[in-house]
């Protein structure tokens, strides 16, 4: 019997569909020392918590997962969320004016199939979170990295870019920024630049989307009031996650946003609500467990936070520069000008064990960064981080990325 030709989906992707790009790696296997990837630290995930609280909540409502919930997901998890934000964001808002959606990724996801058009102009961080940017790119948004400083985005930088757009005929349809331990970069955008972005977002009628996965994670510093919180107008939609606190696999995130966007993203959500199982679990843990188990969290990432930045005070003189970031689980290193951190990113792997994330990563051009990595602390040992350091360090020095 003749065997048929192998059949190919060549001619049928549909045009809205981008290329997968590979995350991490890529390279088969997990490194030993892990820094590509923001991995929260696997000893401390509240995994018998988690048991005792689905055990509980099964007990209670076990029931109830014959039915389908809202989009907008378990209601009690919701008013949790709600009583959060208004104690340590000073954001107030209703059970009902929040949806959980599967992590922060899915509230971007929505809100970009809510605003973007194919060429519609999305502003950015000059460098930002990559999953965000893959989303961009899956809209076909043009997509426009603005400069950034220590202190965040810089003000006169954005609104050259927002009044160049109309003289080519088009709107920043959005501003996308991870305010506080941006990622990649760790700064924390000063409460100053904040004021001035969001009287930026007022002036020009420009929606702002606020990445605040992070602020969890503080180990230094004072709390600075959310883009939520200082708006006030309904221009910033706010997301946020469990998956930095509790763990990534939980899948849980939340968004909240004025009335109109909501009910665009709560249509554009598809797959039906976060499930009932996984929020059960989340809501018994988190009433009685989240505030110990994130101090509990903070005290282990802040000696690796503190490991790493030791490590690159030892180990990467010779041109390397990089912030102290005052929590979140990444420092943003760069090389000095001309130097490729990119291009001999397997060969280090292969010598040293060790991953890290490339600058073009986080680049809204793909292309701009080949001097900057990200090196994330969370997965690691202290001990791990320091072995690892060095094997990267000389590594960088034996192929010239460091002196």
């Amino acid at each position: 019997m003749n065997q048929p030709d192998q059949f190919t989906f060549d001619g049928l992707f549909s045009r809205n569909v981008v290329e997968q790009r590979m995350m991490g790696m890529g390279l088969g296997r997990k490194p030993k020392y892990d820094f590509a990837i923001s991995y929260p630290d696997p000893s401390s995930l509240p995994l018998q918590g988690l048991m005792t609280a689905l055990q509980q909540a099964l007990a209670e409502e076990g029931p109830d997962l014959a039915l389908y919930l809202s989009a907008q997901g378990y209601g009690p998890l919701r008013e949790f969320i709600a009583a959060k934000l208004a104690r340590d964001r000073n954001l107030h808002v209703t059970s009902d004016e929040i949806m959980l959606t599967g992590g922060a990724g899915q509230a971007i996801h929505v809100t970009l199939e809510s605003l973007v058009d194919t060429g519609d102009v999305v502003l950015t961080d000059d460098y930002t979170y990559s999953g965000a940017l893959h989303q961009m790119r899956r809209f076909q948004a043009e997509i426009r990295g603005v400069p950034t400083d220590s202190e965040g985005v810089l003000p006169d930088a954005l609104e050259s870019a927002i009044r160049q757009l109309p003289r080519e005929g088009k709107r920043a349809k959005l501003f996308y920024t991870v305010p506080t331990f941006q990622n990649p970069q760790g700064w924390t955008m000063s409460l100053e630049r904040r004021k001035v972005l969001v009287g930026l977002a007022q002036k020009y009628g420009m929606p702002i989307l606020e990445d605040d996965c992070y602020a969890d994670l503080r180990y230094d510093g004072q709390d600075v009031p959310s883009l939520y919180t200082l708006d006030g107008a309904g221009h910033v939609i706010y997301v946020s996650s469990f998956s930095k606190t509790i763990a990534p696999g939980m899948r849980a995130g939340y968004m909240t946003a004025a009335p109109a966007l909501l009910k665009r993203a709560m249509a554009a959500k598809s797959g039906g609500p976060v499930p009932l199982f996984v929020t059960l679990a989340i809501h018994r843990f988190v009433t009685d467990g989240l505030a110990s188990h994130i101090e509990e969290i903070n005290d282990i990432q802040r000696q690796r936070r503190d490991a790493m930045l030791e490590s690159l005070e030892e180990h990467f003189t010779g041109g390397a520069t990089w912030l102290r970031p005052e929590g979140g689980l990444s420092v943003w290193v760069k090389f000095p000008e001309g130097t490729d951190a990119t291009a001999v990113r397997e060969k280090i792997f292969e010598a040293t064990n060790a991953g890290y994330s490339t600058g073009p990563n986080f680049a809204p051009d793909r292309s701009s960064g080949k001097n900057f990595i990200r090196l994330s602390f969370g997965f690691n040992t202290p001990a791990e981080i320091r072995e690892g350091m060095k094997l990267l360090a000389d590594a960088f020095r034996r192929e010239g990325v460091l002196r």
